[in-house]
């Protein structure tokens, strides 16, 4: 039987291409238009794990998505990064000058906002999905409009690429997480990587404990993002992500920084997919 996997789009969408490369086998994907619908699909045991993004090399980090993780308690079972590649598309004879409107995601309008600001008159429309958008435009048989989209998005609606590779940055690349209400089991694969989140008591120094305590016993912070905790005014959480050798010496960290924080929660343990 496949594994239930929900992506955050449709087929086509750099999600799917992430549930593709990452499962190298054969899965069941549940397509989710939202980030939201996505956690509910596995808090409800509809999906066995999902691929959610978390940040972009070029727009930054998807804030809301660490509250979901967090306050559903799901847990991070895997990492994949991948190139993003952005390209405007059309129906098939449709030319640049007479797009009138773009339809994206706006995390992949936000990567390709110098290249619409040589486009003046194409008005950018934020939806839900990048690859839905693709897939309305041909069902519609939609002109004079656009989707911003990956170069599989075109070939399973059959649209034809006006602009290649849109975004600002060449080196544009994603991180996803793999996410699942069920801990990740070694199962003999090298843990090497943890997502953390801690609270701290507002003192001078408190920070800087924490990360001592990193350094100590040899954790390499590759990643730190603060939240506001909305209850108590300028108070925040802290989100980090670290790499290690050796677990016995995260697990000996995790001991002395559980005394330190006012609370401290371990999202996730699995392997680093960046090296």
């Amino acid at each position: 039987m496949n594994k239930i996997i929900a992506i955050q789009g449709v087929q086509g969408s750099f999600h799917h291409l992430v549930a593709q490369e990452y499962y190298r086998g054969n899965i069941e994907v549940m397509e989710c238009m939202s980030f939201a619908e996505l956690t509910k699909s596995l808090v409800d045991g509809k999906a066995e794990e999902g691929v959610m993004a978390i940040e972009n090399s070029i727009a930054g980090s998807i804030l809301p998505n660490y509250a979901l993780i967090d306050e559903n308690k799901l847990q991070i079972v895997g990492e994949h990064y991948i190139p993003i590649g952005m390209n405007l598309m059309v129906l098939p004879g449709q030319k640049l000058e007479n797009v009138k409107k773009v339809y994206s995601h706006p995390m992949a309008l936000l990567q390709c906002k110098e290249f619409f600001k040589k486009h003046p008159h194409i008005k950018l429309i934020e939806d839900s999905d990048t690859a839905a958008v693709a897939r309305r435009i041909a069902e519609k048989q939609s002109t004079k409009v656009a989707a911003v989209a990956s170069k599989a998005a075109a070939d399973i609606f059959g649209l034809e690429i006006l602009a290649e590779n849109i975004h600002t940055k060449k080196s544009n690349a994603t991180r996803f997480l793999i996410v699942s209400t069920k801990k990740k089991e070694p199962n003999g694969e090298k843990i090497d990587k943890a997502s953390l989140k801690f609270e701290l008591e507002s003192r001078r120094g408190s920070l800087v404990s924490v990360l001592n305590i990193l350094r100590d016993f040899n954790l390499d912070m590759t990643k730190i993002q603060s939240m506001p905790i909305i209850e108590t005014p300028w108070k925040y959480s802290f989100f980090i992500d670290v790499i290690f050798d050796d677990y016995a010496e995260f697990e000996k960290a995790m001991g002395i920084l559980e005394v330190m924080t006012e609370k401290l929660t371990i999202l996730g343990t699995y392997k680093n997919s960046l090296i």
